[in-house]
């Protein structure tokens, strides 16, 4: 399971937002690669300037550089956990893209892709996106968790039954998760995702 993480946002110090917002204390939820910041905003289209694309951007101008894929997977979950769903579904497609798009751990990492998608879509104000993107998550995350998943190690295939549950959730109730409060960063859902071993 070779992952790798191009990530530009971790090469330097996150940009600060250029309004007075500050971020709001996020609830404490261990971090699993506490040695990367996280950024000073959550991107939310047409609220927050683009990371990469936006000149004030968090991610803008910086350099591409190679993250271990153990810090890029744990990272990924620790923005999931915070409410960077955006950042997260971005971390998760380089791993995704590093496994070549195909086979066991890329399907495992496309639901949390999709999971963290309908997170945005949430953030949006977009309820049939939420439970679109909801919906595939739980439906690749089911398929993660079979025990016929040879390559995938016991952790994930454990843990991908636990995700497709709470996919399952946010697919059936996707009127509750809608939030659309403008501020840098809001958790909208009520869970957050376990990070199993390799």
């Amino acid at each position: 399971m070779n992952c790798c993480y191009r990530a530009a946002h971790h090469v330097s110090k996150p940009k600060p937002l250029t309004s007075p917002r500050a971020l709001p204390i996020l609830h404490e939820t261990p971090r699993y690669a506490p040695q990367l910041p996280l950024p000073p905003y959550s991107y939310v289209p047409g609220l927050f300037p683009h990371p990469v694309s936006d000149p004030v951007g968090h991610m803008h101008g910086q350099h591409e550089a190679d993250m271990p894929r153990d810090d890029a997977t744990s990272f990924g979950f620790d923005l999931f956990n915070h409410g960077y769903y955006w950042e997260a579904h971005e971390a998760w497609e380089h791993c995704w893209v590093a496994e070549d798009r195909q086979g066991e751990l890329a399907d495992a990492l496309k639901g949390l892709i999709k999971l963290a998608a309908a997170g945005v879509k949430a953030r949006e104000g977009k309820p049939e996106g939420v439970r679109r993107h909801a919906r595939r998550a739980e439906q690749l995350l089911r398929a993660s968790s079979s025990p016929n998943q040879t390559s995938l190690p016991e952790s994930w295939r454990q843990a991908s039954a636990d995700w497709a549950e709470q996919a399952r959730r946010v697919h059936e109730t996707a009127d509750q998760w809608i939030d659309t409060r403008d501020q840098p960063v809001i958790a909208v859902f009520d869970f957050t995702l376990e990070r199993p071993p390799c």
